[in-house]
C-alpha cells in the first residue's frame, strides 16, 4: 500500500505522462530502427510493427533495468531535495510532462529529434531550478553525468559511421561487385548469421536480468554461451535457410512459402512446378526501383528484374520489342472477340445504386446494428492505420521533392536484384536486434522518473542510488512504445529512409547492424544514447560509401541535427519554469 496518500495526484499525473512520453518514443524513436528495413522493401509496415511489438518489448522487460539507473540517479544530485518527498515527485514529474509535451510537438511535425536527450535536458532543466547550477551532475561523474551522455552527440554518430562503412565496404567488396554476386552471398551468409547473432546474444549475456542472472555467470561460460548460440543459429541458416533461399532465388521456384523452409535438405532436389501462363511477375520484389521516374518503376514491377549490368541499348531495344509484342498481342485478341473494350461495365441491376454509395454512411439511430457495425470498421481502420500506411507514396508525393530525390538516388549503384534480396533476411535479423538494443536503451527515458516517483509514493522514503525499478514499470513502458510505433511510428519512418540516401537490403543491413553494436555497446556501459544519431551517423557512412558527398540528402540531415541541438534548450528551459513556477507558485 502507498504510503504518501497525499501525493496521489503526483503520481496519476507522472503515471499519465509517462505513457504518453514512451508512446512517443516508440512513435519518434522506434522508426530509426526499422525505417531502413521499410525504405528497402525488405519488411512491410504491419511486418515491422510486429516484429518491433515483439523486441522493442522483450529489450525492455529483460534488459532494461541498468540503463534505467543510469537516467534515474545519475543526472539529478539527490541530496538538493533535503528530504522533501512532494518537490522530488514534482520534479520527476515536471520533467516527463516536459518531455513528452515536446516529443508530441516534434513528431507531430515529423521531426526526428532525440527521445534520449529531451528527457535528459528535461533532469538537468528541473536540478536547475530546485538547487542552481549545482544541482546538475555536469561532468563525468563516473561515466554516467551530462558529459558522458552528451558526448554521445558527436561520438555515437561517428562511431555507428565507423561500423555501418565497415560493413558495407567488407560486404560491396566481398559480394555485391564480384562475379556471380548472389553465390557469393550465400557462401558468406552463415558467417554474417553467426556475427548477427553473436552479438544479439550478448546483449543478454552481458546485461542480464534479474530473474536470469546470465550476468552473473563467469566469463568463460558467457564466452562458451555466446558462441555457441551463434554457432547453433548458423548451422540452422545452412541446413534450412540456405536450401530455401537456393530454390526461391537460384531456380526460381514461385510456389515457395515461407513455411517450406522447414523442408530444409529436401529442397535442394524439389521439383519446380511449372509456372501458369498469367504469371508474370518476378519471384521477389524489385529492390531497384529507387532513382529512375514511376513509370520506369511500374513497368519494372509488372515484368522479370533486367540486369543491372545490361547496356542501356540493349535494354531499351528489349522494352520496346515488349511492348510492341503485347500491342500486337492485344490487337489480335480484340479482333478475335476475346478482350474487352475499355467500355464500363454496365452496373448490376440486382444492387440498388443507392445502397451503394450509402454502405458506409450512419442511416438513423447510431445504436443501430449496421451502425455499430459501420463504427467499428471505421475505429479498426482508425487503429491500423499506422500499420498499413504507404511510406514510399508519402516520401514521393511531393514531384519537386521526389525529383531532387531521384537525382540523389541515381549517384548510389544498384546492385543484383537476387543478391539484394539475400540481404532482406540479414537485414530483419539486425533490424530485430537493433529494437532490442532500442528497447533495453530507451525504455529508461519514459520508466527511470516513474520508478523514481512510484517508490517515493509507495515507500514514503527518499531516493536512493539503487533503488529497484519494477518489473511492471518495465512493462508498462515497453507496451506503450509498441502502442506508440503502430498507430502513429509512420510519421517519422515517412523522413527517413529513402529521403536520406538510397536504401537497399544491402545497406539497411550495413546501417542497421552498425548502429545496433554501438548503441549495445553504450548499453553495456550502462550510458544512454540516441538511437536517432546512431542510425543517422550509420546511414550517413554508408551513403558516403556507396554514391559519394553528392549521394546524401544534407539538407534532410541538417534539420535533424537541428532538431537534436534545439531538445536541449527547449525541453531543459520548459521543464525548470515548469517546475519554478510550481515551487513559488503563490498559495492560501
Amino acid at each position: 500500500m502507498p504510503k504518501l496518500h497525499q501525493y496521489d495526484y503526483i503520481f496519476g499525473i507522472a503515471l499519465v505522462f509517462a505513457g504518453l512520453d514512451a508512446y512517443n518514443i516508440g512513435a519518434n524513436d522506434v522508426a530509426n530502427s526499422f525505417a531502413t528495413s521499410v525504405a528497402s522493401r525488405s519488411l512491410t509496415m504491419r511486418q515491422a510493427c510486429v516484429l518491433a511489438a515483439i523486441f522493442e518489448f522483450l529489450g525492455a522487460v529483460l534488459v532494461g533495468a541498468k540503463v534505467t539507473n543510469t537516467i534515474k540517479n545519475g543526472i539529478i544530485t539527490l541530496s538538493l531535495f533535503r528530504g522533501n518527498y512532494g518537490i522530488e515527485m514534482l520534479a520527476f514529474t515536471c520533467a516527463l510532462v516536459t518531455s513528452a509535451t515536446w516529443l508530441m510537438i516534434a513528431t507531430k511535425n515529423s521531426w526526428p529529434v532525440s527521445t534520449t536527450y529531451s528527457l535528459v535536458a528535461a533532469l538537468a532543466g528541473v536540478g536547475v531550478a530546485v538547487g542552481g547550477p549545482a544541482g546538475v551532475q555536469w561532468g563525468w561523474n563516473g561515466g554516467k553525468g551530462l558529459a558522458t551522455i552528451f558526448a554521445g552527440f558527436g561520438i555515437a554518430p561517428a562511431i555507428s559511421a565507423g561500423f555501418a562503412s565497415t560493413i558495407y565496404l567488407i560486404t560491396k567488396y566481398a559480394v555485391l561487385d564480384r562475379k556471380d554476386s548472389t553465390r557469393k552471398a550465400m557462401y558468406l551468409s552463415p558467417i554474417y548469421f553467426f556475427t548477427v547473432i553473436a552479438v544479439l546474444t550478448m546483449s543478454i549475456v552481458y546485461k542480464g536480468s534479474p530473474g536470469l542472472k546470465l550476468d552473473k555467470l563467469s566469463s568463460t561460460t558467457q564466452a562458451i554461451a555466446i558462441c555457441m548460440t551463434a554457432f547453433v543459429v548458423a548451422l540452422l541458416s545452412i541446413v534450412f535457410w540456405l536450401p530455401y533461399v537456393y530454390a526461391k532465388v537460384i531456380r526460381k521456384d514461385w510456389s515457395l512459402r515461407w513455411w517450406h523452409m522447414a523442408l530444409g535438405p529436401l529442397l535442394w532436389k524439389r521439383p519446380v512446378p511449372e509456372m501458369p501462363a498469367d504469371m508474370s511477375t518476378p519471384v521477389g520484389p524489385d529492390y531497384r526501383v529507387y532513382g529512375r521516374d514511376d513509370a520506369e518503376a511500374e513497368h519494372d514491377h509488372d515484368a522479370p528484374a533486367l540486369n543491372s549490368e545490361a547496356p542501356v541499348a540493349e535494354t531499351a531495344i528489349a522494352v520496346a520489342d515488349s511492348h510492341s509484342n503485347t500491342s500486337n498481342e492485344k490487337v489480335k485478341d480484340i479482333e478475335a472477340g476475346q478482350v474487352e473494350t475499355n467500355a464500363p461495365p454496365a452496373p448490376r441491376a440486382s444492387v440498388p445504386l443507392e445502397e451503394v454509395e450509402n454502405k458506409d454512411e450512419i442511416v438513423g439511430s447510431w445504436i443501430l446494428p449496421r451502425n455499430l457495425l459501420i463504427l467499428g470498421k471505421r475505429a479498426i481502420k482508425a487503429v491500423t492505420k499506422g500499420s498499413n500506411y504507404d511510406v514510399h507514396a508519402h516520401q514521393m508525393k511531393d514531384e519537386k521533392t521526389a525529383a531532387h530525390l531521384r537525382e540523389i538516388h541515381k549517384l548510389a549503384h544498384q546492385y543484383d536484384n537476387d543478391t539484394e534480396h539475400l540481404y532482406t533476411y540479414l537485414q530483419v535479423l539486425t533490424a530485430c536486434v537493433n529494437s532490442f538494443a532500442h528497447g533495453a536503451n530507451d525504455v529508461s527515458n519514459a520508466v527511470g522518473p516513474l520508478s523514481a516517483i512510484y517508490f517515493i509514493w509507495s515507500e514514503g522514503k527518499k531516493l536512493e542510488a539503487s533503488t529497484p525499478t519494477p518489473t511492471w514499470v518495465l512493462v508498462f513502458g515497453g507496451a506503450w512504445i509498441v502502442i506508440g510505433l503502430a498507430t502513429y511510428g509512420y510519421n517519422i519512418m515517412s523522413a527517413l529512409g529513402n529521403r536520406l540516401t538510397l536504401h537497399s537490403p544491402s545497406r539497411g543491413f550495413s546501417m542497421q547492424f552498425g548502429a545496433s553494436l554501438c548503441v549495445l555497446l553504450a548499453s553495456q556501459y550502462g550510458i544512454p544514447v540516441s538511437s536517432t544519431m546512431c542510425l543517422a551517423g550509420a546511414t550517413m557512412g554508408v551513403g558516403l560509401c556507396s554514391g559519394g558527398v553528392k549521394a546524401v540528402n544534407w539538407k534532410a540531415f541538417g534539420w535533424i541535427i537541428l532538431g537534436w541541438v534545439l531538445t536541449v534548450p527547449v525541453a531543459g528551459t520548459a521543464a525548470g519554469c515548469l517546475l519554478g513556477l510550481f515551487i513559488n507558485a503563490p498559495h492560501w
